[in-house]
This record gives structure tokens, C-alpha cells and sequence, in this order.
């Protein structure tokens, strides 16, 4: 059985039974599942004020352009839309800067075990677990703020402050020890991170609002009977449905996506989850079913349109409604979702406490990060990743490896193309540069006065609006969410006021934004233009919000990319359930797996974040920062960090391999971390040359 450790490297062990292999995929199957892809990531900014767009994709690619707006003209329930760019050519296209995020010129010239770009979620814990090992790290990034997709900004409005989200808005599990990634992550640094928690999620659609209750079956179940065209019909097939994917949901508490490893030390972090498989032979024959479309199983089991229209909104977090999600998507959201405990979170502060608990971790054990220090070259020699080249032109030393948090989209351009780039990087680079992608996100920033404002028709404060179930829930002009987080944390605005984010879904083409200069007549009227589907929105809850309004802002997909530094202001990648990824490693030949591997064709060179497996979402960009990070060092450090979190709470008791980690760790010792990123081999291969 193969275990893939590089884009170019494979070792084979050898005589492992079938039964193995099979525990093996199941294990990789479980993690998925495990994964909240409830939470949404993305993000806008204020105003925008950047350099004017030019084009990559010009004549050559007028086909492939046509094509990416063309889809989104006249949307249907049943289409999935992906956008499609060529990345693989020399870059023409130079990427929008704001202004107000910094020049990115900071930073300083020195030497660290492990250099991350970007400190979104999967950076900061790709580089807070990094220093908890023992490495010396430096996490780099562009903007001022830390946190990529997840953080906040602030307008001072006649003396007063108000702060707005810009990113992900629903989070579950991090209240207290739970499934969630991300705060297990935060347990595991033993940092804290206050939070206010709600029970539901308000639905706004074409017959009227009613709310999705979190944290108990029978109150889900009453709102089947009083929603669903046919209540009890409904009711059978939601238990149906959950009693069809019952043993590869009890696998969420049988691996953690923080025992995972890309080296054949798998085998020993994940060994305490061999009683479950051995006890739950079902869960081989449905590991196919675990990363293909959602929507085949749907399809055989629900019939009741209400309860369709549901699963579509669980999915389309992950970028797709059923059809394209991954069963996996599905299966945190129905095992957990429904116990009393279950509670979505608002952090106190906003989102950028997400970032700033992380930032806090990785500085306790030693590492550092640096803002406002935009890297414009992985540095490569001898085939193997060696360091960064600042904008400001400083190079910064990797003796282990550089770690990107950026999408592949713009991870490709930081190779460059003048480098001599080891054999397969040409390959890499260009397919990876074409991965089909999600659209981008329009915004809209509401302050109104909130004196006198009724809102108790509402619980809650996150909220999803449907315009038309007969059409795409990928469009943006469809489907779009707001969140009012002063709902319940006060300190985000002035006593008697009320901050909102307008957010659309994922689908917004960008074709039409590249081709206007920013603040001319013409943007300033398409903006206002495509967000009055978002205006609307809010009016269903707050019919006399326009009245109310203190300022406003409008967030175009422009803004967005160039406050956020991602190609094109894309939701992420969109590979859809089914097939495998280019480039998915060894495991593409057991199992359809929808994401790049996360090492590279460049000794020394990982990414991490929401277009690595396990995906979009911020816990499962967390845990690809904390895979990375396992994957840079050995087994042994490894086991005894599970053992470590599996003390902090009687939750995490499944973190621990066990006894079964004893079997296997003689055979793989000696092969973690794989041979390009051993320090003391690269130092000898160095003196060598």
C-alpha cells in the first residue's frame, strides 16, 4: 500500500492486509466527517480605492470569460456553476491593493525552521502548532490584519465606533469542548476566546420566515410537521436519511481531523479509531458514498421539497447546494446539530478573535507574526523551497519549509517563472492554476439607529434569504445571508445602534467588475445595482432599515479581492464530489478525493488552507494548518500531542491513538517527517554539495 509523502516521492509498505487498506480510507473517509462546513468564508472592506484591474485572460481565454458570466444570466435549481480562469501564463494580471491594508513593505531579513504566507485560519494554526512543536516560526502576511476572511473593521461614525464582520458569521461548537477543529485547536494552546451563543438560524423565502431550531431533534421535527408540504412524510424520510448515513456520521467521534498526517505515520496517529471500524464493517462499503455527491443519496430517500430545499441550504456553505457536496459535508451537521448541547457562537469583539486567540498561541510558544510583509517570491534552489523574497526585498532563510496559506491561484504566481523549478512543477503549476473555482461575494454594511426597533419576531441573529427555490442557490443574486451581531454583543456599536453584514452567496462573476475603474459613475451605479437584492434582503426583517440608516457600505467583488488578496475575490475552489482532484496524492486511486495534495512537486513546500483538504469552512481551514503542521514533524511528537489534548476535556478522550499507536509506530518512525523536510538531511545534502 502506497502512501504518498511528496508530489514525487512514494514509499511502499509492504504485505498490509486488505482489511488495513480499507481501515486506512475509512479513516481518511471519518475525518471528513468531522469537518463543520456550516461556516461560510469570505470577505469585503470599505470603500475601495485600489489600482485599476488589468486582464489575464484577454482573447485567448474570451471563451472560457463568456462562459463564466454567460451561466449566471439564468440560473436553475439544477445547475452548478464553477468559474474558470488560466493562471498558467505569465501574469499580466496585477491584483488590487487598498490602500488601507497596508503597503506590504514591512518585515525583515533572517532564518526560521518554518515560514508560513498568510495567517487565515489555516496559517495561524499551521504556525501556533508549528512553535508548539518546537519549531522557530515566522508567519507572514500582506495585510494589517491577522486572520484572513475572518476579521473585522471599524468606522467611527459621529463619535461613535462600529465595527462589522467582513467573513464567516456561523460558527457551532465553540462555545465549549466540542467536535469543532477549531476549538480543539484553541484547547490544545489552552487559549480562551469569549463567546455569546444562540439556538436557530432564521429562514426568509418566497412563503415567509421560519427558523431552523439547533440543539434538538423534536423541535427540528416540529417544524417538518408544520412547514413541509407533507409533515409527516417529512419527518420519516429526515429519519430515513439519518439512519442511511448513521455509521459514517459515528465516525466524528471515532477520529479527529487532528490525528491526520500526510506520511506513514497516519497509520499511528489514527489507530485509535481501528475498534469503531472493526465494529462498524459498514463503513467500507460506504466510503465511496462518504466523498461523492450528496444529492445521489437524496435523491433515493427525500421527496417532501421542503425538506430538499433544507439540505440544499446545509450544503451550499461548502460552495454547493447537495448536488456537488460531499456526503461528508452533511454528516457533522446531522450527528451533532441535533444534540441539546448544540449551540451556534458570536465571539465577543467579532471575528478577528479568532485570529487574534490563534496570534496569542503562536507567540506563547515562541513564534512570531508579521504584519503589512507581502511575499513576492518562494524562493527556490536545488529543487527545494528555501525561503521568501519580501516586496521590500529582504529575504527570509526556511531551513524545514514554507508553508502557503494563499489559494493555489495565487501560490502558483509566487514561484515565478524564471526560476529552474525541479521536474513536474510546470505541471503542478499550471493545472493547479486552473482548478475550477467558486464566484465571488458581494457585501453590504449596514449602521442604522435602532431606537424603537421591534425585533422581537426574531430569536436570532444570523439569518438566510431565498428569493426563488426554482434557482440556483449558487447565485448571488439568489441567495444571500445578514448576521447582526450587536444582537447580542454590544460592544460592536454605540448603545441604541445596530451593525449588519449583507452577504451574497458565492456566484458573483467578475467579468463585469474587472472592466470598470473603481469610484467612476459607472461602478458606483453597477454597485448599487447588485446590491439591491441585498438591501432587500434586510427589509424582509427590517422593513424601515432605510429610514433607520446612519451610513452604509457597498463591498464589490472588487473590493473584496483586493481587501483580501484572493484572485478574482473567489469564494474558493470548487472541485465537486465525485471525481479527484488533480494532483490528490495516492489516495486518488481508492477514493474519488475532491482536493490537491497538500505537499508539492517543490521539496519543502506545503500549503494549507480552504482549498486543501478538508475544505472551505473556517474549522476545516484550521485543521489543514494543523495537518501541515503534524506533517513537518515526527510521529512521536505527534502521538504525544494527541495524548496531550485527549486530557483537556473528557471530549477529546478520542484524541488519543492508543495502544494500537505502539503497533505501528516502530514501522513508521523512522519515516516521519517524510525526507524533504528533515532538517539535519537537507543541512548534510547542503555540505555535500
Amino acid at each position: 500500500f502506497f502512501f504518498s509523502l511528496s508530489a514525487n516521492k512514494s514509499i511502499c509498505l509492504k504485505r498490509v492486509s486488505n482489511e488495513t487498506m480499507k481501515f486506512t480510507a475509512a479513516l481518511l473517509a471519518s475525518l471528513l466527517a468531522s469537518t463543520n462546513a456550516f461556516t461560510p468564508l469570505h470577505s469585503s472592506s470599505r470603500r475601495p480605492s485600489f489600482v485599476v484591474v488589468k486582464s489575464t485572460t484577454e482573447d485567448s481565454a474570451a471563451s472560457t470569460t463568456n462562459q463564466n458570466v454567460e451561466q449566471t444570466e439564468d440560473t436553475s435549481r439544477e445547475k452548478i456553476m464553477t468559474f474558470s480562469y488560466d493562471m498558467s501564463t505569465e501574469a499580466k494580471y496585477e491584483k488590487p491593493t487598498y490602500p488601507g491594508t497596508g503597503n506590504g513593505l514591512s518585515g525583515d531579513s533572517g532564518e526560521y525552521d518554518v515560514i508560513v504566507i498568510g495567517s487565515g485560519m489555516g496559517g495561524l494554526t499551521c504556525g501556533a502548532l508549528s512553535a508548539k512543536y518546537g519549531d522557530k516560526v515566522l508567519v507572514l502576511e500582506s495585510h494589517i490584519k491577522c486572520g484572513g476572511s475572518a476579521h473585522t473593521f471599524s468606522r467611527m461614525h459621529k463619535g461613535g465606533k462600529y465595527s462589522f464582520e467582513v467573513g464567516p458569521s456561523i460558527f457551532e461548537g465553540l462555545d465549549k469542548p466540542s467536535l469543532n477543529p477549531l476549538r480543539m485547536i484553541f484547547d490544545l494552546l489552552d487559549e480562551q476566546m469569549p463567546v455569546k451563543t444562540y439556538t436557530g438560524l432564521g429562514y426568509w423565502t418566497p412563503t415567509g420566515y421560519w427558523r431552523f431550531p439547533i440543539g434538538s431533534q423534536k423541535n427540528f421535527e416540529d417544524l417538518l410537521l408544520e412547514q413541509a408540504e407533507d409533515g409527516p412524510k417529512a419527518v420519516e424520510e429526515w429519519n430515513a436519511l439519518r439512519r442511511r448515513l448513521k455509521t459514517l456520521g459515528g465516525s466524528t467521534t471515532a477520529v479527529s481531523l487532528l490525528n491526520l498526517r500526510q506520511d506513514a505515520g497516519f497509520l499511528a496517529t489514527t489507530a485509535g479509531s481501528l475498534p469503531f471500524v472493526l465494529t462498524h464493517p459498514d463503513v467500507f462499503a460506504d466510503l465511496p458514498l462518504t466523498f461523492d455527491s450528496l444529492h445521489k443519496t437524496v435523491d433515493k430517500i427525500v421527496t417532501v421539497p421542503f425538506l430538499r430545499n433544507f439540505i440544499d441550504t446545509m450544503c451550499i456553505f461548502c460552495g454547493f447546494p447537495a448536488k456537488g457536496a460531499m456526503t461528508a459535508h452533511m454528516l457533522y451537521i446531522m450527528e451533532r446539530f441535533f444534540e441539546e448541547s448544540a449551540s451556534y457562537a458570536v465571539p465577543i469583539g467579532g471575528t478577528c478573535e479568532m485570529g487574534n486567540t490563534l496570534q496569542r498561541g503562536l507567540e506563547k510558544f515562541g513564534g512570531k507574526l508579521q504584519l503589512n510583509a507581502h511575499v513576492d517570491e518562494i524562493m527556490v534552489e536545488n529543487g527545494r523551497a528555501v525561503g521568501v523574497r519580501l516586496k521590500n526585498g529582504k529575504i527570509v532563510k526556511a531551513k524545514k519549509a514554507v508553508v502557503s496559506n494563499a489559494t493555489p491561484f495565487d501560490t502558483v504566481k509566487m514561484l515565478g517563472q524564471k526560476q529552474d523549478l525541479p521536474e513536474g512543477v510546470t505541471k503542478w503549476r499550471n493545472e493547479l492554476g486552473k482548478l475550477p473555482r467558486h464566484g465571488a461575494i458581494m457585501h453590504l454594511f449596514l449602521a442604522i439607529d435602532a431606537e424603537g426597533l421591534d425585533l422581537s419576531h426574531i430569536q436570532d441573529p444570523a439569518h438566510l434569504v431565498v428569493q426563488d427555490w426554482g434557482r440556483s442557490l449558487q447565485d448571488s443574486q439568489n441567495l444571500c445571508s445578514f448576521f447582526i451581531p450587536s444582537f447580542l454583543d454590544k460592544t460592536l456599536c454605540p448603545e441604541g445602534k445596530h451593525v449588519i453584514h449583507v452577504y451574497s452567496s458565492g456566484g458573483e462573476p467578475y467579468e463585469p467588475w474587472e472592466k470598470l475603474t473603481a469610484g467612476s459613475p459607472e461602478y458606483e451605479a453597477y454597485k448599487e445595482e447588485r446590491a439591491k437584492v441585498l438591501w432587500e434582503a434586510v427589509e424582509r426583517c427590517i422593513p424601515d432599515v432605510r429610514d433607520r440608516l446612519e451610513f452604509s457600505i457597498i463591498g464589490s467583488p472588487l473590493a473584496h479581492e483586493a481587501f483580501l488578496r484572493r484572485d478574482r475575490g473567489t469564494y474558493g475552489m470548487a472541485w465537486a464530489a465525485g471525481t479527484s482532484a488533480p494532483h490528490a496524492g495516492m489516495l486518488k486511486s481508492i477514493l474519488p478525493f475532491p482536493f490537491p495534495n497538500l505537499k508539492t512537486p517543490v521539496d519543502g513546500l506545503l500549503r494549507c488552507g480552504d482549498s486543501c483538504f478538508p475544505g472551505i469552512g473556517t474549522p476545516s481551514a484550521a485543521a489543514s494548518g494543523a495537518i501541515a503542521a503534524n506533517t513537518m514533524n515526527p510521529v512521536g511528537k505527534h502521538i504525544d500531542m494527541l495524548k496531550e489534548a485527549s486530557k483537556r476535556d473528557p471530549m477529546y478522550k478520542f484524541l488519543d491513538p492508543g495502544p494500537l499507536a505502539n503497533l505501528y509506530r516502530p514501522f513508521v518512525e523512522g519515516l516521519t517527517p517524510s525526507p524533504e523536510l528533515r532538517v539535519e538531511e537537507t543541512a548534510e545534502a547542503e555540505s555535500t554539495a
